[in-house]
Formats: C-alpha cells, sequence, structure tokens
C-alpha cells in the first residue's frame, strides 16, 4: 500500500512534467502556474501522511533515498535556455541535450531572464571559441548574483568539448559553473542538474567508446524548417598534430545505420528539403553493430594516403549509407561535412555522380600547400596526391564545387610554405573557403612534440594574404557560372534586403534574386521551395540572378 501510494503520486508529478513540457515558455504566465502548481503540491498531504498507520517493518523496507531521488527527477519543471557556440557538430548536440532534458519536463525559453538554467554548448578547436565563452560565463556570472536575490536563482552549465578539456579551470580555480557535462555525457543531465540543485557542483566529463546517442531522436530546433543536420558518427581517430578533437570528442564510432535511416525518414514526412551528414570525420564512417556487417574487407582509402592507425576491416561504409539515405526522398538534397581527403575511394565519387539529390559540393580540407607543414601536420598526403584526388574528383564529377580549410603560420611554417599554400589555392580554385591562424591546444601532438615558433603578427599577415587570394580565386571560379541555369532551394528573404531572396546552389553557393520578379512571374515562392535561377553576376561570396520558375529534384539528370 505504501509503495503504491508514492507511485501514484510520482505518477502525478510525471504527467505535471509532461503537460509543462508541452508548453512554450514565452511569458511569465507559464511561470506562474508553474509557480501555483509548486504552493498546492507544498500544501497537499506529505511523505508522513501517506506512512501514518503503516507497520514500521514495511517502511524499513523502503530505500526512502532512491524514492526521493525519482520524485525529484520525475519533476523537472524547470525552465532551460541553450546557448549554441562552434561547429554544427554542437548544433546538433543541443538537439540531443534537448531531446533529453525535455523527456524529463524540462521547459525550453530563448529569454534568459526565465531561464532556471543557462546551458553553453561550446567549442574547443581554437582560441578564440574558448575566450568568447571565458567572456560570457563572466556575464552570466554577474546576472547569477543579481539573482540570488530572488526566489529564482539560476544554474549556469557548460557542455560539449571545453566541459572536457577545462574542467579543473572552470570547477576548481574559477568556480564559474554549477554543471560540466561533455559530449559523451549528455544523458547524466538530469541527474547533474539535480545536483546542482541541490547546491553541489556537479561534472561528467568521462569519454566512450561506444556512445553515439542512436536511441535519441534529437528535437531538431531550425528556424527554417526546410534544412536539418543528421549525426552519423562522432569523434576521431586521425590525430592530425594540431587537432584537439580526438581528445575532446574521443575516438570514432560510427552510428547505426538503422538509426540514422529512421531520423532521416521522420525528417522527410516532416517536408524537410535538405539533409546534412555529420560527423568530425563523416567519410571514415563505418558501421559494425551488426554481425552481417562484419566481414573481412579492408577500408580503401583515397590513392596515395595513408593513416597513422592500421587499416580497418568490415562494416557498412560511407558509401553504402549515402546509397540508402539517398534512396529515402529523391526530392531532398543529401550533403555531408566534414570529411578527411583520405576517405574518397572511387564508389563514393561515382554515387555522387549518379544520384541527382546528393550535391555536387565536396569540402576537401587541405590545410596546407607544403609537404613539409603537412608532414609535420600529420595529415597522411603530400600536395601531390592531394592535388591528384582534386584531378580525379574533376573527372568523375566535372561540375563540382569544392570548398577547403587552411591554417596559417603552423609551427616550423617557413615563408616558402606559405607561398606554396597560396600556390596551391591558385592552382585549385575553390568556391568556399574557411581560413585561420594557428591556435596552440594543448594535449595535442604538437603542444608536446612542435614549437609554436610563428610570431603572432606573421600569422596575421599570411592569413590576410591567403584570405586575399582565396576570394580572387573564388571570384574567377564563380563568374563561370555567370550565364548558367542554378536549381535553387530557397532560404527566405535576404538579411541585407527584404526585397530580395535567396537560397544555395546544388554547390552550395547563395544565390540572391529579386523577390518582385519572383512573385510577378509565377506562384508565391516560399522557404523550402526548388526554383530555377538565371545568373546574371558573380563575386567571391555569392551570385545574383532572376527566377525563371519553379522546380524540382525529380527527373533531374546529372551529366
Amino acid at each position: 500500500m505504501l509503495l503504491s501510494s508514492l507511485a501514484y503520486l510520482w505518477c502525478l508529478q510525471l504527467r505535471h512534467c509532461s503537460n509543462a513540457a508541452n508548453r512554450n515558455v514565452s511569458s511569465r504566465q507559464s511561470r506562474t502556474r508553474v509557480d501555483r502548481f509548486k504552493i498546492q503540491l507544498s500544501s497537499g498531504p506529505s511523505l508522513q501522511d501517506f506512512i501514518r498507520g503503516v507497520p514500521s517493518e514495511a517502511v524499513d523496507r523502503v530505500d526512502f533515498h532512491s524514492l526521493e531521488q525519482m520524485l525529484i527527477l520525475g519533476f523537472c519543471s524547470a525552465a532551460v535556455c541553450f546557448e549554441t557556440y562552434g561547429c554544427q557538430m554542437n548544433v546538433n548536440d543541443t538537439e540531443i541535450a534537448w531531446s533529453i532534458l525535455q523527456r524529463k519536463g524540462y521547459l525550453r525559453t530563448v529569454d534568459i531572464n526565465e531561464a532556471d538554467v543557462v546551458l553553453l554548448v561550446t567549442c574547443s578547436i581554437r582560441e578564440k571559441a574558448e575566450q568568447t565563452i571565458w567572456n560570457r560565463l563572466q556575464q552570466l556570472t554577474a546576472m547569477k548574483r543579481k539573482r540570488l536575490k530572488t526566489h529564482t536563482p539560476m544554474k549556469i552549465g557548460i557542455l560539449g568539448c571545453m566541459a572536457e578539456r577545462l574542467k579543473t579551470e572552470l570547477l576548481e580555480q574559477e568556480k564559474l559553473v554549477d554543471v560540466l557535462a561533455g559530449p559523451d555525457a549528455y544523458r547524466d543531465l538530469p541527474r547533474l542538474l539535480t545536483l546542482a540543485d541541490g547546491g553541489h557542483q556537479a561534472s561528467n566529463v568521462l569519454l566512450s567508446l561506444e556512445e553515439t546517442y542512436a536511441d535519441i531522436m534529437p528535437v531538431h530546433h531550425s528556424p527554417q524548417g526546410y534544412s536539418a543536420f543528421v549525426s552519423i558518427m562522432r569523434g576521431c581517430d586521425n590525430m592530425c598534430s594540431y587537432c584537439i578533437v580526438p581528445f575532446t570528442r574521443g575516438r570514432e564510432r560510427s552510428r547505426p545505420v538503422s538509426s540514422i535511416l529512421e531520423e532521416v525518414r521522420l525528417l522527410s514526412d516532416q517536408g524537410v528539403k535538405e539533409v546534412t551528414l555529420l560527423g568530425q570525420n563523416v567519410n571514415s564512417y563505418r558501421d559494425t553493430s551488426e554481425e552481417q556487417f562484419c566481414g573481412t574487407e579492408l577500408t580503401q582509402l583515397s590513392r596515395g594516403f595513408k593513416t597513422i592507425y592500421r587499416t580497418k576491416q568490415g562494416g557498412l561504409r560511407f558509401s553504402d549509407l549515402l546509397d540508402r539515405v539517398s534512396r529515402i526522398n529523391p526530392d531532398m538534397r543529401i550533403r555531408f561535412t566534414s570529411p578527411h581527403p583520405k576517405d574518397f575511394p572511387d564508389e563514393v565519387l561515382q554515387l555522387i555522380a549518379e544520384r541527382a539529390n546528393i550535391c555536387n559540393q565536396i569540402h576537401l580540407p587541405a590545410q596546407s600547400g607544403s609537404n613539409q607543414v603537412l608532414n609535420a601536420m600529420r595529415r597522411g598526403y603530400t600536395r601531390d596526391a592531394y592535388l591528384d584526388l582534386v584531378k580525379n574528383i574533376r573527372k568523375i564529377i566535372p561540375e563540382v564545387s569544392l570548398s577547403s580549410d587552411f591554417i596559417s603560420g603552423f609551427c616550423g611554417e617557413t615563408e616558402e610554405d606559405h607561398q606554396q599554400t597560396l600556390s596551391l589555392i591558385r592552382e585549385v580554385g575553390y568556391n568556399v573557403g574557411f581560413l585561420f591562424a594557428y591556435s596552440m591546444r594543448k594535449k595535442t601532438h604538437a603542444y608536446h612534440r612542435l614549437q609554436d615558433d610563428v610570431p603572432a603578427e606573421l600569422k596575421r599577415q599570411r592569413l590576410e594574404e591567403c584570405i586575399s587570394v582565396f576570394r580572387e580565386e573564388a571570384a574567377k571560379v564563380n563568374a563561370a557560372l555567370i550565364g548558367s541555369t542554378q536549381l535553387v532551394l530557397v532560404e527566405g528573404e535576404s538579411k541585407r534586403s527584404f526585397q530580395d531572396l535567396c537560397g544555395r546552389t546544388d554547390g552550395n553557393m547563395r544565390v540572391i534574386f529579386p523577390k518582385e520578379n519572383a512573385e510577378s512571374n509565377m506562384a508565391l515562392i516560399s522557404a523550402g521551395d526548388y526554383v530555377l535561377v538565371k545568373i546574371l553576376s558573380a563575386n567571391s561570396q555569392s551570385l545574383r540572378g532572376r527566377v525563371l520558375s519553379h522546380s524540382s529534384l525529380r527527373g533531374r539528370v546529372k551529366h
């Protein structure tokens, strides 16, 4: 009788928690309802009322601590506000964390003044990214001190890469946060937040060899609604000497293909028109979750590339996954990021060339054009091998759009090395680039074995030169598209002018076209529509044109 009464009370709380989760915390009215319920609950029967008259031996058999934890974890009407920094993988992590907290009845708010909990999803790739978080923590701490004078104190949490890398500084030295959760510890968030409510600092930054969150369906929070990102693997085994990802996100492990296909089907049913597959080394995907996948076939790399780890064998490979995902909806675009050049065997390239809905766009991070620097970076290829891969890609996918990453001022980089990088940028001709000055990170191979000997000012100068050359070449590449007709997925109004619409081509180039011209010639164009646009002008950043008609991916044939 005692247990059933307590279970009944728990179920009542869970039911209220579930109902509260469906409400949007957009005003103080929802908070007032929650507070009123808490007052009513506190004035109702206590635990002592339930156990009055119960034989003492029955009471002795009850683990009240466990019951208390069940009640605490089951009743969570707190409002949480997420702030996401860094890469798209962090956006996906936010969606996973929110899915977990939503199940526990948490509310979500975008108004930090209404938040009981503020969770920062952080990045540690570059020093500048971390400094942004430190500055934000100082601001939040000031807000928290003001909240202490009220009845609604605020808890601050750090999630993701920075939590794992700087746990000691965050918890013990600076004492700015209440909760730390690493990339593999999001399932533990409800418990950590419960401990924080009790006045304790709570931390779980353990990395996992298995966690992929395959059974957790992310709550996609994209404001556009037509585009979504799907995580297919976590961690990285490449151990590039400059990169901290293997230390903050752990070893590679791939999400089962069945789980990925389920999420993509769900997104397709919701009307999503573009899905981007995510991973730290997305094209090294290898699903070994089922026995029939575990063969003896060795992983095939791009010709002329190598790894620091032993060749892997068995499993469904990236080409298998790409094949299955692309078949779900022929009118849904498929992209992927971020790949490594070593994992582009011909079967992947041929599949991209054959399928109309797999975009003709490949991100091909080079990092440097110098063999000496590439070797110091432990990239596993030479300049010539990289250029041979570019030629092979363009042979199989003639209309391909290429983007890349470059680092200026890596350890030991000479002026000659820098000039070789500039010449590689000119020789390849990319549409889009992401260029940064080198930032030494603790734990990495470079931190332990190399010397950060390029002065900061010289790094900045070289970076500016790389950006300048990159833009010059991108302008030429984009100018070649003038006069062509491009299939564009509409994103909505242009940020610079409400009179224009914007969208992206198959090659991921931004296209801007007049709204007036579009609406006068055809039915209303909305975000998520495919339209044909005649390109009239171009620069290094975008294309401009005029819309011709509505269209679709179905029936489009690649040549």
